[in-house]
């Protein structure tokens, strides 16, 4: 399993039921076989979000080895844009997960974020910004974006994050984009920085 991203962070403030554009894994013999889900493009004035390639690792290795943006995931600040490869491709062959690249204009990756689909009709967000990428409003873009994608061309009915208490900017931003914090788990992660407890922000389809 990749390392666990907060749910919003470098915004420092930084059952898979095959839904639309996607894919159930196939079964070889007694094999099942996870099959990488397509993340399609999507814009708004000012951000694209474009699939996630192996490629932007060199320009993701800026935040994922920025101690302050890469804070509350489970390992530490990468040190080599390999490491940053790896979680790349770690995080795009996990089962029913699609991940993009964050851009202004479908170049240059200034952040990522990711969904997942731990089971049917329910969603997981998590992203990471490059600093200086911060302070643009491209992490509440690419929030809304992803939300209206979920709702309303896979069909999911909920959206989720798990974010770090201590996180106060992503709580912010996850509560500003009408999610509302649902309950703590104690105890829920032991990351790099020990055992920590699990904000758990969710958003309904209206």
């Amino acid at each position: 399993m990749f390392p666990k991203p907060d749910g919003f962070e470098g915004d420092v403030l930084d059952a898979l039921a095959a839904p639309a554009g996607g894919v159930m894994d196939r079964v070889a013999g007694d094999q099942v076989h996870a099959v990488v889900l397509t993340a399609p493009a999507l814009s708004a004035p000012e951000i694209v979000l474009r699939q996630l390639e192996r490629s932007d690792a060199a320009a993701l290795f800026a935040a994922h080895s920025d101690p302050e943006a890469h804070h509350y995931w489970s390992a530490p600040a990468h040190t080599s844009a390999e490491q940053t490869r790896q979680e790349i491709a770690d995080t795009l062959a996990a089962a029913g997960g699609r991940v993009w690249a964050i851009t202004e204009d479908g170049g240059e990756a200034l952040g990522r974020i990711a969904l997942f689909n731990p089971r049917e009709g329910v969603g997981e967000i998590g992203v990471i910004m490059r600093r200086e990428a911060q302070g643009r409003g491209l992490a509440s873009k690419a929030l809304a974006l992803i939300e209206a994608y979920a709702f309303n061309q896979l069909g999911l009915h909920r959206l989720a994050a798990d974010i770090d208490p201590e996180n106060a900017a992503s709580l912010s931003l996850f509560l500003r984009a009408g999610f509302q914090r649902e309950g703590l788990l104690r105890g829920n992660w032991k990351t790099h920085l020990g055992i920590r407890d699990s904000v758990i922000m969710g958003k309904l389809r209206e």
